[in-house]
């Protein structure tokens, strides 16, 4: 008998990943509760049935893809359908939260008798043809995830600390994330000092590499900057608040919330970082 998925939410990665399975004959619940118009044909495009909370509770396998600052609060709505229900579905927190956050989920979690699986996505939202994303799972329950692999995700088990996918996800994410924000920064600074032009001309003879990655990182970044924030926030508290190296994603986070402020509003810094990628197609 195939599984039921329960996933919330329905943004591109909830709503891609649910679209996964139901292309391959699973059931998969969602909640429109208080959602957006944009969630609702999200859902409808991807299959997803919209259900009440009791009946998330009723499914296999529960999926938490919500924005970091959402995946405590969510635990904490569904506590008392998830503590009434008689067999409890696998909890799976696949937010970009670090391993403190995590162990609040999962304590919440476990307090309503749920196993809980510490999750990591790595990667876009499923496509045609592509394995992709990648679904860290660790913990004593992250075995059980593997019955969905033959449903078209890629699950991959985790043999560390039972934290292990938390701590992979902030450690990838801290990386390409931070170094999106890194070399937006110092392109935005370039292009106040005058000097915007010999600094694409010297990434183009030096680091070929570096400015191809930014050319696609950077551009892709404007429409997400805003749900970046709060991820920025969880990773400098991965670092460590007692390490001064956790000011570095701290600062990331502010500049996040610049651009998406930016993005939406006149786009000055936005259009000045598109500009200065663009100087090679002047050429």
């Amino acid at each position: 008998m195939k599984p039921i998925v329960a996933i919330v939410a329905q943004g591109t990665m909830g709503a891609g990943i649910a679209q996964r399975l139901t292309e391959n004959g699973v059931e998969v619940r969602t909640s429109l509760a208080g959602r957006s118009a944009g969630s609702a044909k999200r859902a409808a495009a991807a299959g997803m049935r919209d259900v009440s909370d009791a009946a998330l509770a009723e499914a296999d396998f529960f999926l938490s893809i919500v924005p970091p600052g959402d995946a405590l609060a969510l635990v904490r709505r569904l506590a008392s359908v998830l503590g009434a229900a008689n067999r409890k579905p696998v909890y799976v927190d696949c937010n970009a939260v670090n391993t403190a956050t995590a162990a609040s989920i999962g304590g919440a979690v476990g307090e309503t008798g749920a196993p809980f699986v510490d999750g990591g996505i790595i990667g876009g939202p499923p496509k045609t043809g592509d394995a992709g994303p990648r679904l860290y799972v660790a913990g004593p329950n992250a075995a059980r995830m593997m019955a969905l692999r033959e449903y078209g995700l890629d699950i991959r088990v985790l043999a560390g600390p039972p934290d292990a996918a938390s701590a992979l996800k902030m450690s990838y994410a801290g990386l390409t994330k931070g170094f999106t924000a890194l070399g937006s920064i110092m392109m935005l600074a370039a292009v106040r000092a005058g000097t915007a032009a010999d600094l694409y001309a010297e990434l183009s003879d030096s680091q070929k590499q570096l400015l191809g990655w930014l050319a696609g990182s950077v551009p892709r970044m404007y429409d997400k900057a805003y749900r970046w924030v709060a991820e920025m926030e969880e990773i400098s508290g991965f670092v460590g608040k007692e390490s001064s190296d956790s000011k570095v994603h701290a600062a990331f986070a502010e500049f996040y919330e610049r651009m998406a402020a930016d993005n939406d509003g006149n786009k000055k810094e936005t259009g000045m970082l598109t500009a200065f990628l663009g100087q090679g197609a002047k050429k």
